[in-house]
C-alpha cells in the first residue's frame, strides 16, 4: 500500500512523511478512525514508507525490494496481530495461522471492517474475534530478535479494542519498555475501549471519515462506477468507504429486507412470526447479530430526523427511504427514542455473550408494545 493509493487525507499523509524525514517517529502510534476510514491503509502505507529503500519526497518508491514485500505483506520485519477465532479449517486462534487469509483480505478490502474479516476467515455461530493474552505475550518473542533487512521492526495491531484485560496488560509491558528500533502501529475504530495506560503511551493519529469527493473519485477510478451513481453512493455512505464499496456491489439489501419484515411483524404484532424471527436471529453469527442492532440504530436515527423535519439530512434511497417515510407516520418520537435505547442495550448484552434468541424476542415484544403507545 502506498500513500498515493489512498484517496484524500493529504494533510495526514504529509505529517506522517515529515515525521520520517525529520527522524521524529514515535515508537507507538495509534491510528484511530471510524469504520470504513483509511486508518489501516494509512498505517500500512506509513510502514511501507519507513521501510522503503528509495524514499521519495511524497511517497515510497513502490519499486524497491522492500516495497514489493510490503505490498504482499511478506516483509520479514513487518509483523501483524489481529482478532481471530477457531474455525473448522483452522484450530489455532493465532494471527500466524491466519496470515495467508489476512494477506488476501487486506489486498481485497483494505478498508474492511471486523465483520468482513470474520466472514472472510469463516467464523460461524456465536464466536467473536479476539486477541488472546498468549498471543500478546508472544509479541515479546517476535520482537526480541534484530531486524532482518530493514532499519526498524514494525508491529501492526489491527483492532486492539479486541484485547481483553490480560492481553492488554501483556501489550502494555512491551509498550513501556520497547526493544530498540521497534515501532508499534495500533489501528482501531474505538479508542474509548482501550486501556488509558495504553492510550497514554501512544501518539494518536486521528483519521477522519472520507469526504464525498474522495469516495466519488475512488469509486469512479478503482471500482469503475459511473460518475452520477458514484456521487449518489458517496452521499449515502457518509464517509464510510467500506460501505460505499458494498453499495457499489448492491450488497446489504438483504439486511434491510429482514429488518423491515421484523419491524412489520412487531407493529402488527404477530407473536408467532416474532418467535420464528428470534430463531433466525439466533442462527446469525455474533457479528451479524451486532450488525443488525447497529443497522437498526441507524434506521431509527433517520426516522427521528425525518419526523423532526430534517428530511434533507436523511441519506437513504429506495426501499430504505420508503420504509422510513411510511414508519414515520405510524410511530411517535418518544417511542423511537425508547426503541433506540433498547437497541443499544441489546447490542451491549450481545457483546457479553447473552443468549441471542432470548434477547431478540424480548426486544421484539418490547418494540411491539412501544409501537402502540400514543
Amino acid at each position: 500500500m502506498l500513500f498515493r493509493e489512498i484517496p484524500g487525507l493529504s494533510s495526514i499523509k504529509k505529517t506522517l512523511i515529515h515525521s520520517v524525514q525529520s527522524n521524529h517517529v514515535a515508537h507507538a502510534q495509534l491510528f484511530h478512525g471510524p469504520v470504513g476510514s483509511g486508518n489501516l491503509a494509512l498505517a500500512w502505507a506509513y510502514a511501507t514508507y519507513i521501510n522503503c529503500e528509495d524514499k521519495q519526497s511524497d511517497d515510497a518508491c513502490g519499486r524497491c525490494a522492500s516495497c514489493a514485500k510490503m505490498r504482499k505483506l511478506v516483509h520479514p520485519d513487518f509483523y501483524h496481530i489481529f482478532p481471530t477465532a477457531t474455525t473448522k479449517k483452522v484450530k489455532e486462534a493465532e494471527s500466524d495461522a491466519y496470515l495467508p487469509l489476512w494477506r488476501e483480505f487486506t489486498a481485497e478490502q483494505p478498508y474492511g471492517a471486523l465483520p468482513n474479516w470474520l466472514e472472510h476467515i469463516g467464523v460461524e455461530g456465536n464466536k467473536q474475534g479476539n486477541i488472546s493474552a498468549e498471543e500478546a505475550r508472544k509479541i515479546i518473542q517476535k520482537l526480541s530478535l534484530k531486524a532482518f533487512e530493514a532499519e526498524y521492526k514494525i508491529l501492526l495491531i489491527w483492532q486492539p479494542e479486541m484485547l481483553n484485560q490480560s492481553s492488554a496488560n501483556a501489550l502494555l509491558k512491551i509498550l513501556e519498555e520497547p526493544p530498540a528500533k521497534t515501532l508499534f502501529l495500533l489501528v482501531c475504530n474505538d479508542a474509548n475501549k482501550l486501556l488509558t495506560t495504553i492510550l497514554s503511551r501512544t501518539q494518536r493519529v486521528s483519521v477522519p471519515q472520507f469526504s464525498d469527493e474522495d469516495i466519488t473519485s475512488y469509486l469512479a477510478e478503482k471500482a469503475h462506477v459511473e460518475s452520477s451513481r458514484a456521487k449518489q453512493i458517496a452521499y449515502l455512505s457518509e464517509g464510510n468507504l467500506n460501505k460505499a464499496l458494498a453499495l457499489s456491489k448492491n450488497q446489504g439489501q438483504g439486511k434491510h429486507q429482514w429488518f423491515a419484515n421484523w419491524m412489520r411483524m412487531a407493529y402488527k404484532p404477530d407473536v408467532a412470526a416474532l418467535v420464528k424471527l428470534a430463531d433466525e436471529f439466533d442462527a446469525f453469527s455474533k457479528e451479524d447479530q451486532k450488525g443488525m442492532m447497529e443497522y437498526g440504530l441507524n434506521i431509527f436515527r433517520d426516522l427521528l430526523m425525518w419526523k423532526s423535519g430534517a428530511e434533507s439530512l436523511v441519506r437513504l434511497e429506495g426501499d430504505e427511504l420508503t420504509f422510513v417515510q411510511n414508519f414515520s407516520k405510524a410511530v411517535n418520537l418518544r417511542a423511537l427514542e425508547l426503541i433506540s435505547g433498547e437497541f443499544s442495550q441489546t447490542h451491549y448484552y450481545l457483546e457479553r455473550n447473552a443468549r441471542a434468541k432470548i434477547l431478540h424476542l424480548d426486544l421484539s415484544l418490547l418494540i411491539a408494545k412501544l409501537f402502540k403507545q400514543k
